[in-house]
């Protein structure tokens, strides 16, 4: 019910603004969910967008203007006056400012900057003082703290009296006068515990926290881990300086997860351009053409190498024709374990279950399972093409040519975005291409070579 409710609120959302009635939009925006109204803008043109961001009342349009991508609030910005510019980002919680000043022009960025408050430009200015995609480039400041010798009616009422202007208030943090984090607690602590309680027996104490220079996707993937919906921040001393929230871990995920997929397919990195999925969406046919045809020039030159390989055997293929029968089933199965280990690898990389330093341990094991499994496959291979034609030296050198093939590709799953990851190359986007080129080489050399030996009495 909920879900068709949703879709027939937005269909009304669209057909109001596609007859421009602004009156009864602006009533039914002030119904709908903010998830309803992020979902319609990110289908919207641009100027669509702008019509009914302007019909949101100011609470609202500013919730919904931090969890836009920054693409959209640019383009948002674009459209207010100066002094509704500088009230939105003024108004904005440190952490979205930060990301939405990443992705702006300098001179934009120092102008909006300068017209900031004192105290939000300094907290602007701490934040884009650490390294980006650091713990400290992404965390906010807004957190409430307390003392371990507060007693819970003290520290309710210092929760009440600051949660409207912090991000998170789910999840409190103990510190001594000088930030050393010293406990944590969740609100639900707070609120069950007994009016005379003091903090100190109710927290926990050995917070786990992450340092301002910790790696953001670490951040994310510990957070994530332990279920955690925010994790503290602290600087080199031990003394606390922020919190990173779920929402920005999983943003992070999100990213690191798309730029890992596609990487995986071979679609090149656009230093300076905005988000590599929407140049391939919106962009022009150059943008596009700058993104895939990089890794498929070089796969076409590996190409030609296989086509050498069948000419160099043409006489073999004249001789014994029943051969060529072959050729796609050895490639095609190759291909097929090349993806399943290169996706194994991947998925083990993000998730971070195979760390770099053991990757030696990981490649071994991976080689047995691509030996064992090109044995069974190549066995069963071989036997049926010798039942099927008759002839048991070319089932030999069918399953022979299916285990070395099988096996290589295995090796290069794992192999080949290994060393692109360790060459710091953008477009280890090229590992499923390249694995798919260079399987094809070895595996029709490999089998060609077979049949030429083993089949020598019938060329």
């Amino acid at each position: 019910m909920e879900r068709k409710n949703f879709t027939e609120r937005c269909e009304q959302i669209l057909q109001l603004l596609h007859d421009r009635d602004l009156a009864n939009l602006k009533s039914l925006l002030a119904q709908a969910s903010e998830i309803e109204i992020i979902n319609i803008l990110t289908d919207l043109s641009p100027e669509e967008q702008v019509i009914v961001f302007r019909l949101l009342g100011k609470e609202d349009a500013l919730s919904v203007f931090e969890q836009l991508d920054t693409d959209l609030q640019q383009n948002l910005l674009r459209s207010f006056t100066e002094e509704k510019a500088i009230e939105f980002v003024n108004e904005m919680a440190p952490d979205d400012r930060v990301r939405l000043f990443d992705e702006m022009p300098a001179s934009v960025t120092k102008k909006l900057l300068n017209s900031l408050s004192q105290q939000e430009r300094e907290i602007t200015n701490v934040l884009m003082g650490y390294e980006e995609e650091t713990a400290g480039r992404i965390m906010t400041t807004e957190f409430i703290s307390l003392r371990r010798n507060m007693n819970v009616a003290q520290a309710m009422e210092k929760v009440r009296r600051q949660a409207p202007d912090k991000e998170s208030v789910y999840t409190l943090y103990v510190t001594d006068d000088v930030r050393m984090l010293e406990g944590v607690l969740s609100l639900k602590d707070l609120i069950c515990a007994y009016a005379g309680d003091h903090i100190e027996d109710i927290m926990h104490s050995g917070a786990i926290s992450v340092t301002t220079d910790t790696d953001q996707e670490e951040v994310a993937r510990k957070m994530q881990d332990l279920d955690l919906l925010a994790i503290p921040v602290v600087d080199s001393e031990g003394r606390m300086v922020g919190i990173v929230t779920i929402d920005d871990a999983i943003d992070i995920l999100e990213e690191e997860t798309t730029e890992d997929i596609f990487d995986s397919a071979g679609l090149a990195d656009v230093s300076g351009e905005s988000d590599r999925s929407e140049v391939l969406i919106y962009g022009s046919l150059w943008k596009i053409w700058r993104v895939r045809l990089p890794i498929l020039l070089i796969t076409l030159a590996f190409g030609f190498f296989s086509g050498f390989i069948i000419d160099g055997f043409e006489d073999t293929l004249e001789a014994i024709a029943v051969v060529a029968v072959f050729i796609p089933l050895i490639m095609g199965m190759s291909g097929n374990v090349g993806t399943q280990s290169s996706t194994v690898f991947a998925r083990g990389v993000v998730l971070g279950h195979i760390q770099m330093k053991n990757f030696l341990k990981h490649f071994a094991k991976e080689i047995g399972v691509g030996l064992s499994i090109g044995a069974v496959i190549g066995a069963a291979t071989g036997i049926v093409a010798w039942l099927w034609q008759g002839e048991p030296m070319l089932g030999l050198a069918v399953g022979l040519a299916l285990v070395v093939a099988i096996t290589v590709a295995s090796l290069l799953g794992f192999l080949v975005p290994f060393v692109l990851i360790k060459l710091k190359i953008d477009q280890a986007a090229g590992s499923a291409p390249i694995i798919t080129s260079i399987k094809d080489i070895v595996g029709l050399a490999i089998y060609f070579v077979l049949v030429t030996i083993l089949l020598g009495n019938m060329l």
